[in-house]
């Protein structure tokens, strides 16, 4: 397998870079776009693992680093540097770091992307899918041939835990006061391991602002679930059942997700013992992945 340092430019002016896997012969066409989740970055074992099975398979694997990097971090812009990661960086502003993987990959010669998401970047991908059936950008929707959702969250349920983590000081009124007062930076000290400190702005885009992205409703019987139905291609789900990030038993979720999402081509289904970051069963994952690629 080959690793190539890939930097490209978002739309929007960020500078990003991530790590092309191919094989010795490089000579795929298709390749996994990797999106990783809140506070996390492209160097996991995970991506190692899956990477190791997508080459062995002729498919390359890109894992890059998208604004939402790691908790604070600096991006580079054409005038300087801002502050991103989880605690300052806007979630919609996912759809410009998708972009510019996935025109980065085309301009490589890449014919079929599979774009692959974990917690928040599953979040992150099923939005920027749904902007571009929106947008009607059919040259983009036309490369995507496969959507993989690992972990997909309930963003209601994360911030009632973000909420309810920190009983001493009240999130909600702390942010709308500092929103009043035009802090938007201002960050919030939360006790919760996933996001343990939100700027104001991230805060309320998941709490209030979130019509966009709050589209993995799986206490709400009568939610029809119209954003992942919008997902013509293949598509794959999977969670694990211990220390998951849902308030829901695991089966009970894949339940009504096989139900409610009428997508005649879906593999929907949880590993056993696995946790929200798939420590210690990430072949097992990457073989599921490869079994389900294989009918695409």
């Amino acid at each position: 397998m080959r690793i190539e340092k890939v930097y490209f430019n978002t739309e929007d002016g960020i500078e990003l870079a991530g790590l092309l896997h191919t094989s010795e012969e490089h000579s795929e066409d298709k390749v996994i776009l990797s999106v990783h989740g809140m506070g996390s970055n492209c160097l996991k074992k995970r991506d190692d693992i899956i990477a190791r099975f997508a080459t062995e398979n002729k498919i390359s694997y890109f894992s890059f680093n998208n604004r939402g990097q790691e908790l604070i971090n600096t991006v580079h812009t054409q005038d300087g540097k801002i502050m991103q990661g989880t605690v300052f960086e806007d979630v919609l502003d996912s759809y410009y770091d998708i972009i510019g993987a996935i025109k980065t990959l085309k301009r490589k010669g890449y014919q079929k992307i599979y774009l692959q998401g974990h917690s928040l970047g599953s979040t992150k991908i099923v939005y920027t899918y749904n902007k571009l059936v929106a947008n009607k950008q059919s040259e983009i929707l036309d490369s995507i041939k496969a959507v993989m959702l690992l972990s997909l969250v309930d963003l209601v349920d994360v911030v009632k835990i973000m909420i309810n983590s920190n009983p001493q000081v009240d999130i909600v009124d702390l942010a709308f006061t500092k929103e009043k007062e035009g802090k938007f930076d201002y960050v919030i000290e939360t006790e919760v391991p996933f996001l343990p400190y939100v700027s104001v702005k991230t805060f309320l885009r998941y709490y209030r602002d979130n019509g966009e992205i709050n589209f993995a409703q799986y206490q709400n019987n009568l939610f029809e679930y119209r954003e992942l139905n919008n997902i013509k291609v293949p598509i794959f789900m999977r969670w694990g059942n211990n220390k998951e990030l849902i308030s829901l038993p695991v089966d009970k979720i894949t339940s009504i997700c096989k139900e409610k999402i009428n997508n005649p081509n879906k593999d929907i289904s949880y590993i056993d013992g696995a946790t929200h970051n798939y420590v210690g069963k990430e072949k097992i994952l990457a073989n599921d992945i490869m079994n389900f690629l294989r009918k695409v």
